[in-house]
């Protein structure tokens, strides 16, 4: 089953999202930076100037490397910083590629324990420990991927009910309430600093 996304506030965006696991690690590697529907909005992007309707990761990773940072950087840019993402994109799809046969969905796909996946997807380039939770809030909460503790794996990201990342956006309402919560974190942090 297809999940319905509502990541990029984009149709065509979100559908991708859906119906790719490479689409979706690409939007959360693109997340950081830039506001998350333009992160998300990326890998669909992407793929309309690479002329395709889905992502590959075999021939983003064989792609000539400033080709497609020229890809990254025709306007609107995919990024803020379209040169170095394009980079971490491929450096991923290489990744995919050497440990997963290309196949995105090979990351989470048997692994029974949400620490278990949590060590896989920090092992991601572009993956540290916060997105890796991330992610994995957003496999379990919204692509039905649900080993076993992998509310436990992903912190409080994993906390149903809450609205802390990307992991928590199925609409314009629950986008607001991350939005909310993210700058809420930024000004108790600015309070702190100057405390």
């Amino acid at each position: 089953m297809t999940p319905t996304i509502h990541l990029a506030q984009q149709a065509d965006a979100d559908a991708l999202l859906g119906r790719s696991p490479l689409a979706a690690l690409v939007g959360m590697l693109l997340d950081q930076q830039v506001p998350m529907e333009w992160a998300f909005a990326g890998p669909h992007t992407i793929a309309q100037r690479m002329g395709r309707d889905d992502l590959d990761a075999d021939e983003i990773a064989a792609y000539d490397p400033d080709a497609f940072a020229e890809l990254l950087k025709e306007k609107p840019a995919v990024h803020r910083y379209p040169g170095s993402m394009a980079q971490r994109v491929q450096a991923l799809c290489r990744f995919l590629v050497d440990e997963y046969d290309g196949d995105a969905s090979a990351v989470w796909r048997d692994v029974d324990d949400g620490h278990a996946l949590l060590t896989r997807l920090k092992a991601l380039p572009g993956f540290g420990e916060q997105k890796a939770k991330i992610f994995l809030a957003l496999l379990g909460k919204q692509y039905g991927v649900r080993p076993r503790n992998w509310r436990e794996a992903a912190g409080a990201y994993g906390e149903e009910g809450s609205y802390r990342s990307a992991a928590d956006i199925t609409g314009p309402e629950s986008l607001a309430k991350v939005r909310a919560h993210k700058q809420e974190l930024k000004r108790a942090a600015k309070e702190a600093k100057n405390g």
